[in-house]
């Protein structure tokens, strides 16, 4: 998460952690009615290496029984946490925070030492990447992400090169420390930023409102445009392959602002390359679920359920019956509580906790916010959100038979 989305990383901890470590070994209320789905739930890619023993969140992206929703958050570090808050003080840069190792470490850790989530996701950012690929840019503590250099040109262009992932090292070893202290009992998630979300950065020159530039560029240079998304295409799709090579269960691609798209410029300007990373990564790591969340993604549901992924996120305006009638029971969902209601009473958080796992069925769901954690929320909400997912009993006869969709 960070300057650049809503969508990286943990929160900071200690859970025994030092660098040796990595060096050395290289329930529903009783008001709530719950029935069950008139279709079978079909995993969209059954495995017969998939077991048990797999973390919960893995097994319910592929479709698999399990007990209980899993449940992580997105932005699931930060500010809202003090411990990060106290060690941002003493780490005052956030590209320091998010390119060491061992601060990496103690941050993704943080929140799975406070609440223990089934998803333990990297300390991160989006753009971390880009200057492996030719893209310097800083962070500045008012305007955030800054590329001084926009590529809105053929010259532009000339910049770029493959990318050199000795360069995202902290990133793969961070992961590989992240799988050890985990030790199965969540999964670990990497996420990357979609070509389209990108390659706005890259032609705004950092965070907008509009998007004007980068839309125009749609029809005054398309071509310079499909060159900037072919190139960032190649170069993330390395970057998950990386990341799942060094210790991610699973990966999360944020086309945070494809939704600034109408559904049709969507189509043809972030599907197609959204749809070459989910090919090559299916290629090379055919067990390793993917998961394409889109703020503001009510529109493109169904053209999402096409670029191949094995989960699809739901931000908190649509609704999750909806999203599960809409998108079918051949595919997982994630989501998607409103991030506001964990700034409500813990009775009502858990009363939309309970309507949106029935809404979305006792299968093929992960239990997130329909957004990221929002700076101020308070710490005990969220050990509620992660108290009640883990309250809930699929394997209960009784309760199985209240779950449906």
């Amino acid at each position: 998460m960070g300057f650049a989305s809503f969508n990286s990383g943990c929160g900071c901890c200690t859970l025994g952690w030092k660098s040796s470590s990595f060096l050395a070994p290289l329930g529903f209320n009783s008001s709530t009615t719950l029935v069950p789905p008139t279709n079978s739930f079909k995993p969209l890619r059954p495995s017969a290496s998939a077991s048990s023993s797999e973390p919960l969140l893995v097994r319910a992206a592929r479709g698999l029984p399990v007990s209980r929703p899993p449940a992580w958050m997105m932005r699931q570090a930060g500010r809202y946490m003090a411990v990060y808050r106290k060690l941002a003080e003493k780490h005052p840069s956030f590209r320091e925070r998010s390119e060491t190792t061992d601060l990496i470490v103690e941050i993704s850790l943080q929140p799975w030492e406070a609440f223990h989530p089934d998803g333990v996701i990297i300390f991160s950012d989006i753009l971390t990447p880009l200057p492996a690929f030719g893209v310097p840019f800083d962070i500045e503590e008012v305007r955030g992400p800054v590329i001084q250099t926009p590529i809105r040109s053929e010259e532009g262009l000339n910049t770029l090169h493959p990318i050199d992932l000795d360069k995202l090292n902290f990133v793969g070893d961070s992961l590989k420390i992240l799988r050890q202290e985990v030790e199965g009992k969540a999964a670990v998630l990497g996420f990357v930023g979609a070509p389209w979300t990108i390659a706005t950065y890259i032609v705004e020159g950092g965070t907008t409102r509009t998007y004007t530039n980068i839309k125009s560029m749609c029809h005054t240079a398309p071509h310079v445009l499909r060159a900037l998304l072919s190139h960032l295409t190649e170069a993330i799709a390395e970057y998950v392959v990386y990341q799942v090579k060094a210790g991610a269960h699973c990966v999360q691609i944020f086309d945070s602002w494809g939704g600034q798209l109408p559904p049709n410029m969507w189509e043809l300007w972030s599907k197609p390359y959204i749809n070459e990373i989910v090919g090559i990564v299916k290629k090379k790591c055919p067990e390793i679920p993917l998961v394409l969340y889109i703020n503001g993604n009510g529109g493109l549901l169904e053209k999402m359920k096409g670029t191949g992924v094995d989960v699809i996120g739901l931000d908190w305006t649509v609704d999750m019956a909806d999203g599960r009638r809409r998108l079918g029971d051949d595919i997982s969902i994630q989501g998607n509580v409103d991030p506001a209601y964990l700034f409500s009473p813990l009775s009502a958080l858990t009363d939309e906790i309970h309507r949106v796992v029935k809404c979305a069925g006792p299968r093929g769901h992960i239990l997130n916010l329909g957004h990221g954690v929002l700076v101020g929320t308070p710490e005990e909400a969220v050990a509620r959100f992660f108290d009640v997912a883990k309250s809930f009993n699929f394997d209960s006869v009784e309760e199985k038979s209240k779950v449906v969709v």
